[in-house]
C-alpha cells in the first residue's frame, strides 16, 4: 500500500472547514494512532469531547486509563461509555470535536456483554455499527474514531477470536466507507489511505 505521509497540521487545515468531517484513524496495537488523533483533535479549535469506551475492569486498565486522562488535561469533556456510544454522539449539541476512542474496546465491550448465539450477536452488533455510523454523519461537530487493525495477523485459532475478528473488519468497513477521511498510522505517522 503506497501512501502520502501527512503531518497533522496538513491534516487541520483540510478539517476547517464550515461542514463537519469524519476522520478514521487505523493502526495496530501501540502503533501511535490514540495519539495521532488527539494531536489532530487538539489542532481543531473549539469544545473537545472525548468519548471513551474503555471500562476500568482491572487494575492495569484503571491506571491506564488516568494516565490517558492526564494526558489530555483540562481541555477536554471526558464521557465514558461503553456500549451507547451512538446515543452519546447523536446527542451532543455543545462540542465542536468529537474523539472516539476506540472501537476496538467498543465491539469487545458487545461482545461481552452479549449472551445470543454468535449469528444473533453479529447481527446486534451490526445493528450498533450502523447507529455508530449515522450518528457520525449527522453530528455538526467534526469527529475523529480511533481503531485497531486486527485483520493483519494470523487467522485466530478459536471462534470467538474470529468472530471478533470479523466484526471489527465490519465495523472498520462501514466506518471507513463513510469517512471522509482515513489513516493508517504505523510507527505514529500517519498514512492518508482516503
Amino acid at each position: 500500500m503506497k501512501g502520502k505521509k501527512l503531518k497533522t497540521k496538513e491534516v487541520n487545515s483540510k478539517l476547517r472547514t464550515p461542514n463537519s468531517k469524519l476522520v478514521f484513524i487505523l493502526g495496530g496495537a501501540r502503533s501511535g494512532k490514540s495519539v495521532y488523533a488527539l494531536k489532530l483533535a487538539e489542532s481543531i479549535v473549539g469544545k473537545r469531547l472525548y468519548l471513551a469506551t474503555a471500562e476500568a475492569l482491572d487494575d492495569e486498565m484503571a491506571e491506564r486509563i488516568k494516565k490517558h486522562k492526564r494526558g489530555r488535561g483540562n481541555n477536554w469533556t471526558t464521557i465514558e461509555e461503553p456500549v451507547k456510544i451512538a446515543d452519546v454522539i447523536a446527542k451532543d449539541k455543545k462540542h465542536d470535536v468529537i474523539l472516539l476512542d476506540c472501537i476496538t474496546i467498543w465491539l469487545s465491550n458487545l461482545i461481552t456483554n452479549s449472551a445470543s448465539k454468535i449469528e444473533n450477536r453479529k447481527s446486534k452488533i451490526e445493528n450498533y455499527i450502523n447507529s455508530l455510523v449515522s450518528a457520525c454523519k449527522k453530528t455538526k461537530a467534526n469527529i475523529i474514531v480511533v481503531s485497531n487493525e486486527v485483520g493483519l495477523g494470523i487467522v485466530p485459532d478459536n471462534p470467538l477470536a474470529r468472530e471478533f475478528r470479523d466484526i471489527a473488519g465490519i465495523a472498520n468497513q462501514k466506518i471507513a466507507a463513510a469517512a471522509d477521511e482515513t489513516y493508517f498510522v504505523v510507527s505514529g505517522i500517519g498514512v492518508k489511505v482516503k
